[in-house]
């Protein structure tokens, strides 16, 4: 039950980029999140999961005896939907609810999930100051970390790439 978990119930599995499909499970976590339909559930849906992540991704780890195995991609799971949590607070505190899960793959929100996917794998991939640094952390928090830190470097520039981009639409 704990590699099912933590390789993404398959997800991880895949020969190449584990971690590209991991996230793309994450972004179908992310759209779950928002099909509450309500911020609170938004929030305690990615605080919980990513807190369970460090101690499942750390006991595999001593499973497959490997640290950080490429397989292990429960962490990209948990941190894809604090790339968009800016995103959706804006979205809240301007139209007073959040975006329809409907729109979420629609033009321009679907932009910014594109968008917010490739930042977020290109900062996971790179590991860029901080975020490298906090793979470095034992264990399962290593393990999270430096993907909990792609993703907020993601929700600090996403809201303005969205900004740019709606300039150059002249929305």
């Amino acid at each position: 039950m704990i590699l099912l978990l933590a390789q993404g119930l398959g997800s991880g599995r895949m020969p190449v980029a584990p971690g590209t499909w991991g996230s793309l499970v994450g972004i179908g976590w992310t759209w779950a999140l928002l099909s509450t339909g309500s911020l609170g559930w938004y929030v305690a849906g990615s605080v919980v999961l990513l807190a369970m992540a460090v101690p499942i991704c750390g006991a595999a780890e001593k499973i497959l005896g490997k640290a950080d195995p490429g397989s292990v991609v429960l962490d990209e799971i948990a941190a894809m939907p604090w790339c968009f949590l800016p995103v959706v607070v804006m979205e809240v505190l301007l139209r007073g609810a959040l975006t329809p899960v409907a729109h979420f793959g629609s033009w321009p929100v679907g932009l910014g999930l594109a968008a917010g996917f490739g930042l977020f794998r290109l900062l996971d991939i790179w590991k860029p100051g901080p975020i490298g640094v906090a793979q470095r952390l034992p264990g399962g928090l290593g393990v999270v970390a430096d993907d909990f830190f792609a993703a907020l470097a993601t929700a600090l520039v996403l809201p303005w790439l969205g900004v740019a981009a709606q300039k150059l639409v002249g929305a």
